[in-house]
């Protein structure tokens, strides 16, 4: 009987330690959390990183755009009406005696 009482006594003691926790289990849980929360961080930093970065690449592409545009849009104004096209013929009067 002894026996069985002792057991008993055992088997609860044993279920109070797990519904309560050690330090060492807690601890253990706490710094799971903690290093879980630090890689959340530094993955967030890493996102927002790549974020900014993609963005700078969209602005660039944006201002390349624009230059093309510029570009292209300077060739295809017509000449100054001052300046003869460039498959006029020449003015062979020109300079004789």
């Amino acid at each position: 009987m002894k026996k069985i009482i002792a057991l008993s006594s055992l088997l609860a003691l044993s279920a109070l330690g797990m519904a309560c926790g050690d330090g060492a289990a807690n601890n253990s849980a706490a710094n799971m959390n903690k290093n879980a929360n630090a890689a959340m961080a530094n993955a967030n930093a890493a996102l927002t990183n790549a974020a900014s970065q993609v963005n700078a690449a969209a602005n660039q592409v944006a201002n390349a755009a624009s230059q093309v545009n510029a570009a292209t849009s300077n060739m295809a104004k017509p000449p100054a009406s001052n300046v003869a096209p460039a498959n006029a013929a020449a003015n062979t009067n020109a300079n004789h005696k």
